[in-house]
């Protein structure tokens, strides 16, 4: 029986019910990138390019510790999904009670962990003196607000599996809402510079967190959704990890590598750091649509194979990233015509604005790449054959993007280096098309299943 907003993937037209479930979900990232791009406007107009700077170098290090739980909560979404698919009610209850525990496990060292490394890792990005002071005191309060960050991305990670995209857009209107007035507050009134901004985002996704448990507590109250931990089962936590772990260890992986990006970046200066801070902007804006349909994947994948309806499997494993790479492309064409005011609007400094440009345009024209390598890979993910895709993950990015961003900074030229980034994306979806072409053990699911 399917509830208002739950979305039931293995029944109807394919694209009809990726595209629905997908929708929420690309408004819910227009409103993320909306209340970041907030967060450069008021620490631009109010703090100034080396605050800029901070904020824009100061993301990465939280990311490299936060997305192996964000994994894990994939993982969680994965097995919801195939549950979801069988009917099996019972398991998906513990995979839930499980999931509650292993937030509060997890997300209070992490707090405690990011307030102690921090400097050591800003150290290592090599992040400059006059942006150093912004940049401790933007990251170590963000990673206060981790708890809260993974407590929502789980709690929005059962929805999806559920086929439930739209309440993920409703939280995260009381946390743009409530990122923005306190942007205002903090930034803006106490001038608390990139801290305050800081502070707004944490308290945002705590709120978040909040009310997402009332959301479960009360739609579907059936599965007892517990606020506090007090059960976990060691067999869920076993299959949670398993799928889970790689994920997040490839994901922390990569945003390690984006650490080491970040390097370079930081190396040619803070007039580039702000350009690549300001571009992010409108490269996000462009990319909704690939986390949108990557997570439709994920779920339609995952529903199908638990409701073992292999020959709808077969029928939606190239549509969906085609279509993704092609809202992708059409997307970024569409930013670059608009970029330059679009970019006026966060600096006045002409050196600035041409380093963010060049990096939109390079971006914009080649992440339809990524978007079709990215739906493939959840696709995959989604029956849990996650092995070969975390290993093209990983040598997509330390074998191939990082290399080759050195390489363009030692014998080009450094403010090129997002070059690195389309040669990247070329080699991952050559290579899981390629798993899609000679796989045995896909052909083997899409045939007949395992």
């Amino acid at each position: 029986m399917e509830k208002s907003g739950k979305i039931d993937m293995t029944t109807g037209p394919i694209m009809k019910k990726v595209l629905l479930f997908a929708l929420p979900i690309i408004l819910g990232n227009v409103l993320q990138q909306m209340y970041t791009t907030v967060d450069t406007l008021v620490i631009g107009q109010f703090c100034g390019d080396n605050s800029l700077a901070a904020v824009g170098t100061s993301s990465q290090p939280v990311e490299v510790l936060l997305c192996i739980f964000l994994g894990i909560g994939t993982g969680v979404s994965i097995l919801v999904s195939q549950y979801a698919g069988s009917g099996d009610m019972e398991k998906m209850k513990k995979i839930c009670d499980t999931a509650v525990a292993f937030v509060y496990m997890c997300g209070i060292p992490l707090c405690v962990i990011g307030l102690l490394v921090t400097p050591l890792i800003l150290r290592f990005m090599n992040v400059p003196e006059e942006a150093w002071g912004a940049a401790v005191s933007y990251t170590r309060i963000v990673f206060l607000g981790s708890l809260g960050n993974i407590g929502y991305n789980m709690n929005a990670g059962i929805l999806r599996g559920l086929g439930d995209s739209r309440a993920s857009l409703w939280f995260l209107v009381v946390s743009c809402v409530a990122n923005i007035v306190l942007d205002l507050v903090f930034v803006a009134g106490f001038r608390m510079d990139a801290g305050g901004a800081a502070l707004s985002t944490s308290i945002a996704m705590y709120l978040s967190w909040i009310v997402s448990i009332l959301y479960i507590r009360r739609r579907f109250p059936e599965m007892d959704y517990l606020v506090l931990p007090k059960r976990f089962f060691g067999e869920e936590l076993k299959n949670i990890i398993a799928i889970g772990l790689p994920i997040g260890l490839n994901n922390s992986l990569y945003s390690l590598g984006h650490v080491a990006m970040q390097t370079l970046v930081n190396s040619q200066g803070s007039t580039f750091m702000a350009g690549q801070s300001v571009a992010g902007r409108i490269t996000g804006l462009s990319n909704v649509a690939i986390t949108a349909l990557s997570s439709a994947a994920t779920t339609f994948s995952g529903q199908n194979y638990g409701a073992e309806d292999y020959d709808r499997l077969r029928a939606g494993y190239i549509k969906i990233p085609v279509v993704s790479g092609l809202i992708t492309l059409a997307a970024g064409l569409l930013m670059i015509t608009v970029r330059t005011p679009i970019l006026r609007c966060f600096s006045k400094d002409e050196t600035v604005l041409l380093y963010a440009g060049r990096y939109v345009v390079i971006m914009l024209l080649s992440q339809w790449l990524y978007a079709i390598f990215n739906g493939i890979i959840c696709i995959v993910n989604g029956v849990g054959l996650i092995r070969y895709s975390t290993i093209v993950n990983i040598l997509m990015l330390w074998a191939v993007r990082i290399p080759s961003a050195y390489l363009i900074d030692r014998f080009f030229d450094g403010t090129y280096i997002m070059l690195c980034f389309p040669i990247s994306f070329g080699f991952g979806m050559f290579m899981m098309i390629a798993y899609y072409l000679f796989s045995p053990k896909w052909k083997k699911i899409i045939r007949t299943g395992l």
